[in-house]
């Protein structure tokens, strides 16, 4: 009777320690970053775009993770002293270094609907007519449910 209660402790423990152990993807950890995409052909803007002022454009691109996303953010702003942000391996031609007048600056929030994993961001932006021409910064932030941010910073042209 005794080597039979042992048996069925042993038995019992060793199904405890192997649910322990056992992780689904609820339960794991997220320790993966979300992706910005903006290599599809209506993308846009990408490295070394050309905006005009005056004029409207479509920001276009297309965001994932493994988990569900969180929120997205863009911070526009000039670059007229040459510095970088830039993530991109080409690089683009640059003015002279100048003193901001009159910069665009553009800082955003977009939320992503609850659940979603992917998601294609569209959104008509106006650029006035009376901003400074010159180099800018169109920088990108996706940031997942989890809290993991990628940053995705892209030379444009406002003329």
């Amino acid at each position: 009777m005794d080597k039979f209660r042992g048996g069925i402790l042993m038995l019992l423990t060793c199904a405890a320690i192997m649910t322990g152990c056992s992780k689904d993807d609820e339960q794991a950890v997220d320790e993966t970053y979300p992706v910005i995409d903006i290599t599809a052909a209506n993308a846009f803007p990408k490295q070394c775009s050309v905006i005009d002022r005056g004029g409207k454009f479509v920001f276009r691109a297309r965001f994932s993770d493994d988990r569900e996303l969180g929120s997205v953010s863009l911070d526009v702003h000039n670059n007229f002293d040459q510095h970088s942000h830039s993530t991109e391996v080409t690089a683009c031609t640059m003015d002279a270094k100048k003193t901001a007048q009159k910069p665009f600056l553009l800082i955003q929030d977009f939320p992503v609907p609850a659940g979603t994993k992917d998601y294609v961001l569209e959104k008509e932006i106006e650029v006035p007519a009376d901003v400074d021409p010159g180099d800018y910064h169109f920088l990108i932030r996706v940031t997942d449910k989890a809290g993991w941010q990628t940053i995705r910073g892209i030379s444009i042209k406002v003329q």
